[in-house]
């Protein structure tokens, strides 16, 4: 840092600033991720910093810099080798949200890229690296070269976040964690939209989750963020659309890393149950759209459908598979996946129908089976979890089983079946209406479809 810039820049002033509900500027804004990244402020001042953002919040000017500021902190990729228009996908987090495993082979089967840089499970929500390890082999740590070579070749990649990719965003979010600044949604978007743009794509499809399994339980809250991260996309030259959908029930009908790797399959094979196969061809045919491959999303959808049909988005799975590492004979043989050693099943104390779920509790049950991590540096056992047999409007008798648990630890395994059993809300009569996969679309792009 030169001279200069140390007179200029001092943090306390961009502490006071937005202390006391001042808009910072860009420079200000750069100066401090700039110098944070470098290990030129200490962590207290930045903590300082990211608790008036969490009380102030941002406007969104101040949001696009963060964002730009935390992108610039590191490499972002050059796919312009790549003609066609890159497209990824983000979900904000929920309980069987395995739509990304379906996602990044389908669409490039189509002739999109799909650059999907993904991130871990934490809390009650499950992650897209901890899923994919489960396939035994599979590297999610590829360089950036190694990452390309597979994009170049299949259409498609996975992997974790690079240390070259927004170094800023790992700072901050490890500090974030620590000083209950998490929650900011100014400071969500950030995270996310810095480490996706990071991935040289052309458009975004956010998948931004609402309900009693999703971080953003409010409807108005997961909306307020879903616009947010389009307005700071758009800002920053990138075509953003954000659909707002359910997670007061898991998503498909498995919990845990290698049950859903399963559910995955079965849904590239044609399969897998009504609620994930409609979910992945409605984000797929938005995709396709914003690729430029399809003239509307409904053409997305169909083309997406036929894809699966014929055999080529599996094909373009099993593709990936083997260019990162991974086993292959796990498409035709689940028991090569990771399997628990026992299964108890969680039946039904009386006879009705399935009124309701508490979702995040089923989520917090897979956690306490091991299939999840409480804190970052936790271990994850990919072979256990839950298949549920029950769903939101479906009839049950007494005795019957709700699900069924796949567990190694028997008091963990007994933890989880009163979590589970508890979660379920049984009532005389059949639900009168069904909520809606999805609530809304966000974006000026999705005023053209």
């Amino acid at each position: 840092m030169s001279l200069s810039v140390l007179q200029t820049f001092r943090a306390i002033d961009v502490i006071r600033k937005k202390r006391d509900g001042l808009e910072l500027s860009r420079e200000e804004i750069e100066g401090l991720v700039g110098s944070y990244t470098r290990g030129d402020i200490p962590d207290y001042q930045v903590s300082s910093w990211l608790m008036a953002v969490l009380l102030r919040g941002m406007t969104r000017a101040e949001t696009a810099a963060l964002t730009d500021a935390m992108l610039r902190s590191g490499e972002v990729l050059d796919l312009s080798s790549l003609r066609a228009r890159k497209v990824d996908k983000h979900s904000t987090g929920g309980v069987g949200d395995k739509t990304s495993l379906v996602l990044a082979p389908l669409v490039a089967a189509a002739g999109v890229p799909v650059p999907m840089i993904s991130g871990r499970g934490l809390g009650h929500t499950g992650g897209t690296l901890d899923k994919l390890e489960a396939i035994p082999g599979f590297n999610v740590n590829l360089s950036v070269s190694e990452f390309r070579r597979v994009l170049e070749t299949c259409g498609c990649a996975m992997i974790g976040q690079t240390p070259e990719i927004a170094p800023a965003d790992r700072k901050l979010y490890a500090l974030r964690d620590v000083t209950g600044t998490v929650e900011s949604p100014y400071l969500i978007c950030a995270s996310i939209m810095s480490k996706k743009l990071a991935e040289g794509i052309d458009a975004l499809v956010l998948d931004v989750k609402t309900g009693s399994g999703a971080f953003m339980k409010n409807e108005k809250d997961a909306v307020f963020l879903a616009e947010l991260m389009v307005e700071t996309g758009e800002r920053m030259g990138k075509e953003v659309v954000a659909l707002i959908t359910d997670m007061d029930q898991p998503l498909g009908n498995m919990i845990g890393n290698a049950l859903e790797v399963m559910e995955v399959i079965d849904v590239l094979k044609g399969g897998g149950s009504e609620d994930l196969r409609e979910l992945c061809l409605h984000l797929a045919g938005w995709m396709l759209f914003l690729g430029r491959v399809c003239k509307s999303v409904a053409e997305g959808k169909q083309r997406s459908a036929d894809l699966i049909t014929s055999g080529k988005a599996l094909e373009r799975f099993r593709q990936m598979i083997e260019l990162q590492g991974g086993d292959v004979r796990v498409i035709d043989d689940y028991f090569r996946l990771p399997q628990a050693k026992h299964k108890i099943a969680v039946t039904s104390a009386q006879a009705g129908f399935i009124a309701g779920m508490q979702c995040e509790q089923i989520g917090t049950a897979c956690v306490i089976l091991g299939g999840g991590r409480e804190r970052k540096e936790d271990s994850v056992d990919p072979s256990v979890g839950i298949v549920l047999q029950k769903k939101v409007g479906d009839a049950v008798s007494a005795g019957e089983p709700l699900a069924t648990i796949h567990y190694n630890d028997k008091p963990r395994a007994e933890r989880a079946r009163q979590l589970i059993a508890a979660s379920y809300e049984i009532s005389d009569g059949a639900p009168k209406t069904k909520r809606p996969l999805i609530h809304r679309v966000i974006g000026k792009s999705g005023e053209k479809h």
